[in-house]
């Protein structure tokens, strides 16, 4: 495999393991709710929140690559 699709492949790894982390948070938060532990829950609401941003960045510069290397 060429080092360019290698990266490629490390960015999307890299957000599925970070939409990985923003799903556990979002069941450990759901489960919070349902103790009602609210500051608990909203920790790990916030926490998946960020995991999905990370996720996002990741993907986002997976797709400023491909605008520069693209042809219109």
């Amino acid at each position: 495999m060429s080092e360019k699709l290698e990266a490629e492949a490390e960015l999307c790894e890299a957000a599925a393991d970070e939409l990985d982390k923003a799903s556990a948070h979002c069941r450990t938060a759901a489960a919070h709710f349902r103790e009602r532990e609210i500051p608990r829950a909203a920790a790990h609401a916030w926490a998946a929140f960020g995991h999905v941003r990370l996720a996002e960045d990741a993907l986002t510069e997976q797709a400023r690559r491909h605008a520069v290397e693209s042809q219109p």
